[in-house]
């Protein structure tokens, strides 16, 4: 993974206008998610909200690898072993 060496009010000034962007997606997909029905015992919207809660409350650094992980499988050792061909 490359670091990133800019200094925070640069990235802030090159990406503002994107992650404002991002936000006001994920607004309105969960806004058409809520205009809906039938979700709300759905596990997935529980991680959708985990990891808004990760982004907000969760630590300083390492957010994207925290969500990358609520979001993931935990790992199988036997998941998916080609079979020999006949």
């Amino acid at each position: 993974m490359k670091t990133n060496l800019q200094p925070g009010p640069r990235v802030l000034d090159d990406r503002y206008l994107e992650i404002r962007a991002r936000i006001l997606e994920l607004a309105a997909e969960l806004d058409r998610i809520d205009r809906g029905s039938g979700v709300s015992s759905d596990p997935r919207m529980d991680r959708i909200h985990a990891g808004i809660r990760l982004l907000l409350d969760g630590p300083t650094a390492g957010r994207a690898e925290q969500v990358q992980l609520l979001f993931s499988d935990f790992y199988d050792p036997g998941w998916n072993i080609p079979q020999p061909r006949a």
